[in-house]
């Protein structure tokens, strides 16, 4: 294996039972697939390189038990450092870590640990204390891994209250949602309405309009007819009772009484009554009058002959 890259040189030169011991290769990288190809190896050393980071698959090397990544310059572990749950001793000493990862919680069988001479945050350097003895450092793998789990439940409640949230304001959402699509049903429902009284009014109104021109048209033809009428042959002109009917009327009666009175004073036994004497030589004198008038008419056109 050569140095920096880790290739060249065969990985098996370097097992010794199931330990491995790559430290002072001065490695850039790790060989993570020459690594997974000896599943025996579940101690392997990594001390004392130039490791700036570990690749995301060397988290498939699942068969570790111990792993010694001191005095490198590591900075941060892989999100998926959990993966590792076969891990119980762990030396990190003398790196840049600042931060664990929080799947760090799932390495449930991890038993020692030491994070010295790391620029760790206060609380988690507090949590961790000092690796100066067998004691110390499984106390801070015990120490950190509670720490680490209490950040996980704290993590997971959070995720669960921003799912909650998510799922809240969702459901707000869904709600508005259906609120904004029954106020649009029911503004389609009465735009409708409205259209449909708007139309029944313009048909009222043509309706309306209708029967106007029909009136109108009716009207027409009746003054239409009217002068056709008047062609036909004037009737004669009915006369009213004049004056001169009345009078002619009340003659006759005044001669019809006369007749009758006459008549009586003729025929009846009244005759022998003043009255009836009276009318009776009136009576013979106007015969007498009429007589003398009818000779007098006689003689005239008698002389009118010759």
């Amino acid at each position: 294996m050569s140095r920096g890259s880790g290739k060249g040189l065969s990985l098996k030169d370097k097992l010794d039972g199931n330990e491995l011991d790559l430290s002072l290769c001065d490695l850039n990288e790790v060989p993570v697939k020459e690594l997974a190809a000896l599943p025996k190896a579940t101690v392997l050393d990594l001390s004392c390189n130039n490791l700036i980071s570990l690749p995301s698959d060397f988290c498939s090397l699942m068969h570790l038990v111990k792993l010694d990544l001191s005095k490198n310059r590591l900075q941060q572990l892989p999100l998926d450092f959990g993966r590792l749950v076969n891990l119980q001793h762990l030396d990190l000493l003398n790196n840049r870590l600042v931060t664990l990862p929080v799947s760090f919680a799932q390495l449930k069988n991890l038993k020692w640990l030491d994070l010295k001479d790391n620029p760790l945050d206060p609380v988690l350097a507090k949590v961790a204390g000092d690796c100066l003895d067998e004691k110390q450092c499984k106390q801070a793998a015990v120490k950190v891994l509670q720490h680490m789990k209490a950040i996980q439940s704290e993590q997971d409640r959070q995720r669960q209250r921003k799912l909650q949230a998510e799922r809240e304001m969702e459901k707000k959402r869904e709600a508005e949602q259906r609120a904004k699509e029954a106020l649009e049903r029911e503004l389609r429902k009465r735009e409708k309405a409205e259209e449909k009284e708007r139309r029944r009014r313009e048909y009222d109104a043509q309706k309306a309009a209708k029967q106007e021109m029909e009136k109108k048209t009716k009207k027409e033809t009746v003054h239409t007819r009217k002068p056709a009428s008047s062609s036909r042959p004037p009737q004669p002109p009915r006369h009213k009772p004049s004056w001169s009917r009345s009078v002619l009327r009340v003659l006759l009666f005044v001669l019809f009484c006369i007749l009758c009175t006459l008549a009586a004073c003729k025929l009846t036994e009244l005759q022998h009554q003043p009255l009836c004497i009276s009318v009776n030589t009136l009576y013979e004198d106007v015969v007498a009058a009429l007589q003398n008038h009818k000779t007098l008419q006689n003689m005239l056109q008698h002389n009118s002959h010759q």
